[in-house]
């Protein structure tokens, strides 16, 4: 009885699987190592530590450092997660593909819409964030012109050619990277120099423990900003994502995936650790980038147009990010029919062209929506960019969980690049997941409309199934074992 369930379940993994790699048909492999350890440091760097760490430090103070190491950690399990699936199988479909794989074509379909509801938000927000900050150059330009046009750009380069992407992505992060590594040059020659930052404050670290502790606030206040925390990570699982248009995979993305973990310690941590020896973290506030704020004081020149060309560049890489990622999900969704057959639609230079320019569509109605909204209507809509990250993530522990349950029956061979402590750590970092979710709540009114939303984004989740289930099994049936039958390529 046994060994039949072990040869039922055998021949499911073997029919998804086959089903599986033709979605990758058409895609070119144009990304070099280079430019996928570059994909991995963007991911893991935005403008969620060069500007929002100025308001969590005010809020959190030193212990802010804690909670960036913390949900660093699961932060890197997800993406180790990620890599042991891409060494069984690259594919640009990612964790779509993994969860139709491992778990069936439910959950691919909750894992792709939900991805999308993340960079569906999340990119308007950062196509209106590179205007604004382009308006500190040109304060009298209609802030829609820059958005066009930085929008156009980006969505021209995503649509060329993937190798175009790439270059564009590995310049985007050299420049926050030399950012970061020149502050923390800086920040440690104050340090030894014992330079006064700020009149009659001496630096130190003594300052991480004065101005009312490690927690000022206290525990609850820390709790309130991980749900911004996990969101400023949000992109370090971008890399599975280009493991199907990479040159070699197996040899690259090891690399870019355990480089993500030092690059979280040395960047996140390290900087906010220079931060708070360098001044009272109450010094510190959302107005304003950290850095700006310690570098304005010390009386360098042009700080403020120096970071703010840096913060162009953040909002610029994770609208770039956002286009090249949901054209591939959402491909992955059409391939299968979990959605409209369109968006699959190839170039003949091997770009999903409809799922980008679909992105892109809707990050451009986000650019004039943001002249009318209020502004907390459109930080509801950032919050709803944190549930979908939070949701996909999920998916991706709970699909590696299967894999692994699988590869301990026998039905498949495990890597031996593999994630750290599973299966337990798949447990963890799921109820870690859920905890940031739930704490949504406490954040006021914009915290409680999240929280009252997530039925309706359930149902709408099974709406959309019902309304496409049919078409996925008959796809399933059509095309398991033979050449995909509704291959979307041109």
């Amino acid at each position: 009885m046994t060994r039949g369930v072990e040869v039922e379940d055998a021949d499911r993994f073997e029919s998804r699987t086959d089903i599986s790699v033709f979605e990758d048909q058409g895609y070119k492999k144009s990304l070099g190592n280079r430019q996928v350890q570059m994909i991995a440091i963007g991911g893991a760097i935005g403008s969620g530590l060069f500007l929002g760490a100025g308001g969590r430090l005010n809020s959190a103070g030193p212990a802010l450092m804690l909670v960036y190491a913390v949900a660093g950690v699961f932060a890197f399990l997800v993406v180790r997660a990620m890599g042991e699936m891409v060494m069984h199988r690259p594919t640009s479909g990612s964790f779509v593909s993994y969860s139709r794989e491992f778990i069936g074509e439910k959950a691919a379909f909750f894992a792709g819409w939900m991805y999308f509801l993340n960079w569906a938000c999340s990119g308007m927000a950062d196509v209106t964030a590179a205007a604004v900050y382009v308006k500190f150059f040109y304060p009298n330009v209609a802030q829609w012109i820059p958005a066009l046009i930085a929008l156009g750009v980006v969505l021209a380069v995503n649509l060329v050619s993937v190798k175009i992407f790439g270059e564009l992505e590995f310049w985007f992060a050299i420049i926050k990277v030399v950012t970061l590594i020149a502050f923390m040059v800086i920040a440690i020659v104050v340090l030894i120099r014992r330079t006064e930052v700020a009149p009659g404050v001496a630096t130190g670290p003594q300052l991480i423990f004065e101005h009312g502790g490690f927690f000022p606030a206290g525990l609850f206040a820390v709790l309130m900003i991980l749900q911004g925390v996990v969101f400023a990570y949000a992109g370090v699982e971008m890399v599975g994502v280009a493991a199907g248009e990479t040159d070699n995979p197996r040899k690259v993305i090891p690399k870019a995936v355990n480089s993500v973990g030092w690059r979280i310690a040395i960047f996140y941590v390290g900087s906010v650790l220079l931060l708070v020896m360098l001044l009272p973290t109450s010094m510190y506030s959302s107005a304003g980038s950290p850095f700006v704020t310690v570098l304005s004081k010390l009386g360098i020149p042009a700080t403020a147009d120096i970071m703010n060309i840096v913060l162009i560049t953040a909002a610029l890489s994770s609208v770039n990010s956002g286009l090249y990622t949901t054209g591939r999900v959402l491909r992955s969704l059409a391939f299968n029919g979990s959605a409209p057959r369109v968006l699959g639609k190839m170039s003949r230079h091997g770009v999903p062209y409809a799922g980008v320019l679909l992105t892109g569509f809707i990050y451009l109605i986000g650019v004039f929506l943001n002249l009318k909204l209020p502004h907390d209507a459109f930080e509801i809509t950032v919050e709803f960019s944190a549930v979908g990250i939070i949701g996909m993530w999920c998916m991706i522990m709970i699909s590696h969980l299967a894999f692994y349950r699988a590869t301990q029956a026998g039905l498949l061979p495990r890597p031996e690049f593999r994630m750290p402590w599973a299966p337990y750590s798949n447990y963890v970092t799921v109820a870690f997941l859920i905890f940031v979710l739930a704490m949504t709540w406490f954040n006021g009114k914009t915290g409680r409309f999240i929280i009252y939303s997530l039925p309706v984004i359930a149902l709408l989740l099974v709406a959309g199934w019902f309304a496409c289930r049919k078409g996925v099994e008959r796809i399933r049936q059509e095309g398991a074992g033979h050449p995909h039958p509704h291959s979307p390529s041109e």
